[in-house]
């Protein structure tokens, strides 16, 4: 029986667990996975990671990702170091540009999985020319872009972060226990609270812990741009919609998601750049027969980016690509729900979040992600036992 060639875009969270789950389920299905860099980045622990250089080491978050496919046989699983192009429909191919070479190369597929995910100003460095990965780079260079973050920050004295959010409030509390004294944290949230999306008495438990941390909060106040500074004295000047201006060594934006959607049709775009999905994870364009194609975690139109998210809809594509395969066997549908579950370390001492409706204790949040932010569990990802 000839193979049945599944593509998989993007070797993220998603990607990894449609890898590995049609490599364990499905005995003829080739598996080709194309991805811009050669490791894998264990972004949940970002914040840390750029502002507590000695709290892991590289190999930690950076993890191989062709050596955890090793148990497969060569013939079902290739994985192909290069960025994704173009995706041509009638033809059923995907276009790379290889790294190295610089060439280009069609893989034709039966099946494709879109699992691209986002990115943000931080990381693509747009607002300031700076990056501070947060996410991972689409480029084969993320070792050297962290130890660049890592000395961006160690050299300033007055931080700037802008957006409240989770990685902005726990970034906030990496750096002010990492800088102590020696530097100020400043956080600036559009909202009337720091980490707006969970219930206010989770807000004030972040905002309480920071605050003893010496994070400084402004509230109802959102950036509107970041310039540097001509008078000599600071590198940034930071705008704010009150009329105020804040100096830093520093600035760096914490919100806004940005798909990574260049080789992707238009005609799969919202109009916001997100793929459109239905409840089956499937690709929908205007006036086209069911297509064989999947779109899965951050760069799809469900709006909870969440690494779990990309877990579950990662399983939901590959039920229904085990059924569009075998032709049998149930199929299954993807609903994000509207509860929250959300851990948010301020530091290494405690957090808050909301599980189910309710703010957890903050020994509960250190001893569940604080610790280590899960980097302990990254290698179970990397080679599908998670």
């Amino acid at each position: 029986m000839a193979p049945v060639n599944v593509v998989i875009v993007g070797a993220g969270i998603a990607g990894l667990v449609v890898a590995h789950s049609l490599l364990q389920g499905v005995p003829n299905a080739k598996i080709t996975l194309i991805n811009p860099s050669q490791t894998f980045y264990w972004n949940i622990a970002s914040p840390r990671i750029v502002a507590k250089p000695k709290a892991f080491r590289p190999e930690q978050y950076l993890l191989p990702i062709k050596d955890s496919f090793a148990q497969y046989p060569t013939d079902a699983f290739e994985f192909v170091l290069g960025t994704a192009t173009a995706i041509n429909v009638s033809a059923k191919t995907v276009a790379v540009t290889l790294n190295g070479s610089g060439d280009s190369k069609n893989i034709s597929y039966d099946h494709l999985v879109i699992a691209s995910g986002s990115t943000n100003p931080s990381t693509t460095g747009a607002v300031t020319g700076i990056s501070i990965p947060f996410s991972p780079s689409n480029r084969d260079d993320m070792k050297q872009l962290v130890a660049a973050a890592q000395e961006q920050i160690a050299g300033a004295k007055e931080i700037v972060i802008g957006g409240a959010g989770p990685v902005g409030v726990e970034l906030a509390g990496e750096l002010a226990e990492s800088l102590g004294k020696k530097a100020t944290v400043t956080l600036i949230s559009s909202a009337e609270r720091v980490l707006p999306m969970i219930k206010p008495s989770g807000s004030s438990v972040g905002e309480k812990k920071l605050k003893e941390k010496g994070v400084k909060i402004i509230t109802s106040a959102k950036v509107t741009g970041a310039e540097k500074s001509t008078d000599g004295t600071k590198a940034w000047t930071v705008s704010l919609d009150n009329g105020k201006k804040l100096s830093a060594d520093l600035y760096i934006p914490t919100t806004g998601a940005i798909p990574n959607n260049s080789f992707i049709p238009a005609q799969f775009l919202d109009s916001n750049g997100w793929v459109k999905v239905n409840k089956e994870l499937r690709v929908q364009s205007a006036g086209s027969s069911a297509l064989p194609i999947y779109a899965v975690g951050d760069v799809n139109t469900n709006d909870m980016r969440l690494s779990f998210k990309a877990t579950e809809q990662a399983k939901v594509a590959v039920a229904n690509i085990k059924a569009d395969i075998l032709g049998k066997g149930e199929r299954k549908s993807y609903d994000q729900g509207d509860s929250i579950m959300m851990l948010v370390p301020v530091g290494e001492t405690g957090g808050t979040g909301q599980l189910f409706g309710m703010t957890p204790f903050s020994f509960l949040v250190k001893f569940v992600k604080g610790k280590d932010y899960f980097v302990s569990k990254a290698p179970q990802y990397v080679v599908g036992k998670a």
